[in-house]
């Protein structure tokens, strides 16, 4: 007899409710390299572009952006703080109803870089969209500095996407 179940995947991010009714994720997650070249990764358009979004515009703090991604959403942006190789805020769609505030933070450790993103004022209707597609892009965001062969980016999403949307569906801290 072989066991047919399913493993559930592994959830790498949280969901929390913030004013409004709007909520956030956040995630973590602590890559193999440097913070100088972490940043490069999520800052420099051709490093970027192969691993999460093509982006063009003015690349400065308070330049408008606009960015397509490998999950096939696409819209503009400012980008309201950059501080290499620390900190970086995006906000997505400003002025829009769906407007939200992409916040990361690089934190060296040792050899090793710590990134944390959180993903704000989204609704509660698409945290579990959102949820799973960052996840997915954080895993490509491994497999490009490892040099990896990234995977199936709408496979994975279909994978964890019932996981989120149990999880909005529960009680959501603070």
């Amino acid at each position: 007899m072989t066991n047919t179940q399913q493993v559930e995947p592994t959830v790498r991010g949280s969901l929390h409710l913030l004013e409004a009714g709007r909520g956030a994720i956040r995630m973590e997650e602590v890559y193999d390299t440097d913070i100088e070249d972490l940043w490069s990764a999520i800052t420099d358009p051709d490093r970027l572009g192969r691993w999460f979004a093509i982006v063009e515009g003015d690349l400065r703090v308070g330049g408008m952006i606009f960015a397509r991604f490998i999950s096939t959403d696409e819209g503009p942006g400012r980008i309201d703080v950059c501080e290499a190789p620390h900190r970086l805020k995006v906000t997505m769609k400003p002025g829009a109803s769906d407007e939200a505030e992409i916040v990361v933070v690089l934190t060296s450790e040792g050899e090793k870089t710590r990134l944390a993103i959180e993903d704000r004022r989204l609704t509660r209707e698409n945290l579990s969209d959102y949820g799973a597609g960052w996840q997915v892009h954080l895993e490509d965001l491994a497999s490009f500095l490892a040099e990896r062969e990234q995977g199936d980016w709408q496979a994975r999403w279909r994978q964890l996407r019932p996981v989120y949307a149990r999880l909005s569906m529960e009680p959501l801290g603070e």
